[in-house]
């Protein structure tokens, strides 16, 4: 079943009418939205055969800005080589980003999910959009040190002494400058596609600069535990290993902060279990790192 663009009620009035203008006689013929944030993204067709990818959000989110400016500055690595939607047309004030159908099937939840050649070809996509830039930060570390602890100032269900655990951990980190580059920020399978044997890539709004072992994250939490050999050919296609033991584990600790907190706020208990899991991983880790130091002594 379609619906006029002109009917939908995932969109507003602003949107919908910005949609009318570029796409005029346009229906949705698939809603590919999450349902856990305000984002919107709608699959729509044209009497002409088009098919485009319509990403809309509140005026609170800023997710669709981050997906502009990637777009913009970012994307044509991936999308010069159709690796990548291409946008078509945008409205950073309406919070709306229309792309081009990007032909292809998720891999998240497929057998897709454990061939190491689509973790190969993601490592080397993954390369290529790291590759475009790269600047020294000094404050990147203090900032993210800052971000850790106000989440742990919100509703959570961590107990108390692991709180304070975390704090105590977080207030240790040092602060070093660190290199920043364009990361995706959600690099997993469920924002990769198959088509026919090729792996594109969707989905930037999480895209910004940040270190770039930061993009690894989500792969070392959920995907290479009992798949070494999903690892080793990811970082074959990267073509090396970017993680730093020390700034690794400091971006593990907030990645489980992150994790506990946001998962009970959107009220995802099996995400917020993995949040619970690596906190209880890094605390661990923690632990161990303080009884060595101390045997040292």
């Amino acid at each position: 079943m379609t619906t006029p663009i002109a009917n939908t009620t995932a969109l507003d009035e602003r949107q919908r009418g910005l949609l009318a203008a570029w796409l005029p006689n346009a229906v949705v013929v698939r809603d590919h939205s999450w349902g856990y944030d305000q984002t919107t993204v709608l699959e729509v067709a044209t009497t002409d055969g088009g098919r485009f990818i319509v990403k809309a959000a509140g005026p609170a989110d800023v997710k669709i800005g981050r997906e502009i400016h990637a777009h913009q500055h970012w994307a044509h690595p991936w999308t010069s080589t159709g690796r990548a939607p291409v946008a078509v047309r945008h409205d950073a004030d309406a919070n709306l980003l229309l792309t081009r159908y990007l032909p292809g099937d998720l891999v998240l939840g497929t057998r897709h999910e454990t061939d190491p050649d689509v973790y190969q070809q993601a490592g080397e996509l993954l390369a290529v959009f790291h590759a475009q830039c790269a600047l020294v930060d000094d404050q990147w570390e203090a900032a993210e040190n800052a971000r850790s602890l106000a989440r742990l100032d919100r509703s959570h269900r961590l107990p108390a002494d692991t709180v304070a655990r975390l704090r105590d951990v977080v207030g240790s980190f040092e602060t070093p400058p660190v290199t920043i580059v364009p990361t995706h920020g959600d690099w997993q399978p469920r924002n990769w596609l198959t088509d026919d044997g090729v792996v594109k890539v969707i989905d930037f709004g999480r895209a910004a600069l940040r270190p770039a072992w930061t993009d690894l994250v989500r792969l070392a939490v959920k995907n290479f535990p009992g798949h070494r050999e999903l690892e080793t050919a990811f970082l074959d296609g990267y073509g090396r290993d970017p993680r730093d033991p020390d700034a690794w584990f400091r971006t593990l600790v907030r990645e489980a902060i992150g994790t506990a907190v946001w998962g009970y706020e959107i009220g995802d208990e099996s995400f917020e279990r993995l949040g619970h899991r690596m906190v209880d991983d890094v605390l661990d880790e923690a632990d161990q790192a303080d009884q060595a130091s101390m045997g040292r002594r």
